[in-house]
């Protein structure tokens, strides 16, 4: 297992084969950025987005968090830092999609199904408790119709994937993008176990990609 002194050393190995062979590239960057990508992943360890999709810096802008959800609009006071994430990309990155990516064995999701962090307190779960009731709508839903098994596992990281859409929806400026053609919203869930990717299509479900 890496430990920060592990990733000193990685540091080095870039800084003297990849930064220095990319040196024009980097100097691009250097001056600003401007992916047409957005998205929006777990902060699960095993899924990361450049890994999966091959990307190389600056090509996609990127915001993690505990079961890649997407909170609805909330105009009021406070620390909102995935809806800071999502206003930036779209009203000074410009990017013209956004991808919610969902992932197999997500913990969040699991957490949310079971209900094991349920009045827990923060610093025991409960910080993630309070996130993951975005989730609570369609937990309900997956529990009547799944269960809280694998079944029921695998169709809330789907249904996940689909609430975060469906809250990215309720941000004015993204619904103008929408409407004004130039921003499309993307689903699609990564499966750890085999590797797949499976992409929402319009008529709701999950397809291979």
């Amino acid at each position: 297992m890496r430990k920060f002194k592990d990733l000193i050393d990685g540091y080095y190995r870039f800084r003297g084969n990849e930064w220095i062979d990319e040196r024009e590239k980097w100097t691009e960057l250097a001056g600003g950025q401007t992916p047409k990508v957005m998205v929006i992943a777990c902060s699960d360890s095993r899924v990361d987005p450049a890994t999966i999709f091959g990307t190389r810096p600056g090509e996609v802008f990127v915001v993690r968090n505990v079961a890649n959800l997407v909170p609805p609009f909330d105009p009021s006071g406070g620390l909102h830092g995935v809806s800071a994430a999502i206003e930036f990309a779209v009203t000074v990155l410009k990017v013209e999609e956004i991808l919610v990516l969902g992932h197999g064995q997500c913990g969040g999701v699991k957490a949310s199904l079971s209900g094991a962090l349920t009045d827990a307190k923060p610093g025991e779960g409960g910080f993630v408790a309070e996130w993951i009731k975005i989730l609570k709508d369609a937990r309900e839903q997956v529990v009547a119709e799944h269960g809280t098994g694998p079944e029921g596992q695998t169709a809330l990281e789907q249904e996940g994937v689909k609430v975060s859409i469906e809250n990215l929806k309720t941000f004015p400026f993204v619904q103008a993008g929408i409407d004004a053609g130039t921003l499309e919203l993307k689903g699609a869930v990564f499966a750890i176990d085999d590797g797949k990717l499976r992409v929402l299509a319009d008529n709701g479900n999950f397809e291979a990609a």
